[in-house]
C-alpha cells in the first residue's frame, strides 16, 4: 500500500508519513514504569488518539495495555452509577479478550466480571472486581481511555475518577492499575461541572494525583524532517528538506494536523514541493471548511472576551503576559489557539491569525466594501499580475470617499481591518495574506500579499510627522531586504485635516517604496 499523508484519524506508520514518535514514547514510558497516572490534555486533532495507540504498542511486550474510548460511549450509560459499570465493564472485558485467551489475564475473574455485567452493580463493587483482575493478572496493567472529555460533565465520571484516585493512594495495601491515561481537549483535572440546566458552574478536582505531562506534541522542524525525508525517499522530488520543515513550521507553529493538510495537498496535486508550492497549499488550505477552523472561529464568536483579545493581539500586537491563572488565555491555549512567545500571548501560527483575521473583516467594519465598486477585482489583474500600487492608490480613495464616521472620527485600528477587508476580495481565489507578527505594533503592521507567484509587503502605520518618516522607511527597507524584495508599499494613517504629502515613489536604501497617506 503506497504511503500518503493522513488527515483523518489515527496515523500508522506502515499507511500514514509519520514524523519520528521514538522521542515521545520513550518519555511516556517512562511515566508508565514510574506508575503514573497522567492526562493528555491537548486541542482538537493534535495527534492525541496517534500517541496513544503508538504507546499501546510500544508497551504491550511488558505490560497488559487496556485502551477504550468514551467517545462511543451514549450519555444514556452516564445516567446512574449501575449503566456506567455495566457498560464500562462490558467494554473492558472485551479489550482484555486477546490478554484472556493467550493467558495473561485470568479468565476465572474476567468471567466473574462477566457475570456480574448481568444484573445491577455500583462502582465500589466494579472496583473490587477490576482490583482482582489486577492482581490476578501476569503482567501490570496499564489502562488507556480516550475521548474522557466528552463525558466530563456527568457526576458518575467524577465517581468513577473519585474510586480510582482512592484505589491509587491504597495501591500499597490493595491491587490496581499499574498506571493510567486519560486523554481529552479539556483539563479533567479540573472539572467544570453542570449536572442540571439550573445550576451554576462548579468546579470539582476528583483526580488531583496525576504527574504532570510535559510531553511536546507539537512538531519541531526537526521532528518535520523525519517525515519528509521517508516521502523524499520514496518520490525523488529532489526537495530540500530543511528548508521546507522551517517553512512548514513557519506556517503551522507545529500544528500537527495543519501540517499533514499542507504536505497531503502539495502531494496530491503533484506539486514541487518548493516555497511557492507551499504558499499555494496555504492559500486552498484557508479557503476550505473544515472542523479544525470551524471550532477555532465558533470559540471566537462564543466568547466576547477572547474574541477581545485575538483582536488585541492580531492588530495592535498587545502585550499580553502569558498567564496560564487567567482563564481566557488558558482557554486559547487549552484549544491551541494561543501559545507562549517570549513569555508574551500569541495566536499559535500563522494560518490561524490569518483564519481569525478574514473573520473579523468578514463581520466588522466592512460595511462601506459591500456591492462596492472599489473591490471589482478586474480593476487590479493585468495579464494574471496584481497591480498593487492601483490597491493601494484606491484604498485611500475609497477611504476617503465612503467610510468616515459621522463625526469624522476615524479608528486606526478599524483602517488595518478595512484595508484587509478591501484586499480579500480581489485577491481571493488566487492569493493570500499573512501578517508579520514582529510589526504588529500600534505604530506599525507589515502584511505579506501572495498573489500567483509573487510576494508583495505592504506597511501600514500611523503618520507621526516627519521626524519619524525616516525612521519607517529604514523598518521597511529591512523589513525587504530581509524577504528579498526590491519594492514595498506603505500606508500611513494621518489625523491632519490637511495631507501632509502627495503620493510619491521613493528611492530608500536600494529599494524602492510607493507612500500613500490617507486622511483619517
Amino acid at each position: 500500500m503506497q504511503k500518503k499523508f493522513n488527515v483523518n484519524g489515527v496515523c500508522y506508520p506502515d499507511r500514514h508519513y509519520m514524523v519520528d514518535l521514538n522521542g515521545r514514547l520513550k518519555k511516556i514510558r517512562r511515566l508508565v514504569d514510574n506508575g503514573d497516572y497522567f492526562v493528555i490534555n491537548r486541542a482538537r486533532q493534535y495527534g492525541k488518539t496517534t500517541i496513544l495507540r503508538a504507546s499501546k504498542d510500544f508497551l504491550q511486550q511488558d505490560y497488559i495495555v487496556i485502551f477504550m474510548s468514551f467517545q462511543k460511549m451514549s450519555s444514556a450509560k452516564f445516567k446512574d452509577e449501575a449503566s456506567f459499570a455495566r457498560a464500562f465493564a462490558r467494554d473492558f472485558i472485551k479489550k482484555a479478550a486477546a490478554d484472556t485467551e493467550n493467558g495473561r489475564m485470568e479468565a476465572a475473574s474476567i468471567l466473574e466480571l462477566e457475570e456480574r455485567c448481568r444484573d445491577d452493580f455500583d462502582l465500589v463493587e466494579m472496583f473490587e472486581m477490576l482490583s482482582s483482575i489486577c492482581a490476578s493478572a501476569s503482567e501490570r496493567i496499564v489502562l488507556m481511555i480516550d475521548e474522557v472529555d466528552q463525558v466530563s460533565n456527568h457526576q458518575v465520571f467524577l465517581d468513577f475518577l473519585g474510586q480510582m484516585r482512592e484505589y491509587y493512594m491504597n495501591r500499597e495495601e490493595t491491587m490496581t492499575f499499574h498506571s493510567v491515561i486519560l486523554a481529552g481537549v479539556y483539563d479533567i483535572k479540573n472539572l467544570r461541572l453542570k449536572i442540571r440546566p439550573d445550576e451554576v458552574h462548579r468546579y470539582n478536582s476528583p483526580w488531583n494525583i496525576t504527574a504532570d505531562f510535559d510531553v511536546d506534541m507539537s512538531f519541531s522542524p526537526e521532528d518535520i524532517v523525519t517525515m519528509l525525508r521517508t516521502y523524499e525517499a520514496d518520490h525523488h522530488m529532489g526537495m530540500n528538506i530543511e528548508r521546507m520543515a522551517e517553512e512548514l513550521y513557519g506556517y503551522t507553529g507545529g500544528y500537527p494536523y495543519l501540517i499533514s493538510c499542507l504536505c497531503r495537498k502539495i502531494d496530491e496535486k503533484c506539486m514541487g514541493w518548493d516555497t511557492a508550492d507551499l504558499r499555494m497549499a496555504v492559500r486552498d488550505l484557508l479557503k476550505e471548511r473544515n472542523t479544525l477552523f470551524e471550532d477555532v472561529i465558533k470559540n471566537i464568536r462564543s466568547n466576547q472576551e477572547f474574541s477581545n483579545l485575538a483582536e488585541q493581539l492580531l492588530l495592535n500586537g498587545a502585550n499580553v503576559v502569558f498567564e496560564r491563572s487567567n482563564p481566557i488565555i488558558d482557554l486559547g491555549e487549552m484549544f491551541g489557539i494561543l501559545a507562549e512567545k517570549d513569555g508574551k500571548a500569541a495566536i499559535s501560527n500563522v494560518i490561524f491569525e490569518t483564519l481569525i483575521l478574514n473573520y473579523f473583516t468578514s463581520v466588522r467594519a466592512t460595511k462601506a466594501l459591500i456591492n462596492s465598486e472599489y473591490i471589482e477585482k478586474s480593476r487590479y489583474i493585468r495579464e494574471g499580475r496584481l497591480d498593487m500600487e492601483k490597491v493601494i492608490r484606491k484604498f485611500a480613495v475609497f477611504l476617503k470617499s465612503e467610510y468616515r464616521r459621522e463625526d469624522g472620527a476615524f479608528i486606526e485600528q478599524q483602517g488595518r481591518l478595512l484595508f484587509l477587508g478591501f484586499l480579500r476580495p480581489i485577491i481571493n481565489g488566487t492569493g493570500h495574506y499573512a501578517v508579520e507578527p514582529q510589526t504588529r505594533k500600534n505604530a506599525r503592521m507589515d502584511i505579506q500579499i501572495f498573489y500567483g507567484n509573487e510576494e508583495f509587503i505592504v506597511e501600514l502605520k500611523c503618520w507621526r510627522g516627519e521626524a519619524y518618516e525616516r525612521k519607517g522607511y529604514d523598518q521597511l527597507a529591512e523589513y525587504l531586504e530581509a524577504r528579498g524584495q526590491q519594492q514595498g508599499y506603505l500606508i500611513s494613517f494621518s489625523r491632519n485635516k490637511k495631507k501632509p504629502k502627495e503620493d510619491q515613489w521613493i528611492r530608500h536604501k536600494g529599494h524602492d517604496i510607493f507612500e500613500v497617506i490617507v486622511e483619517c
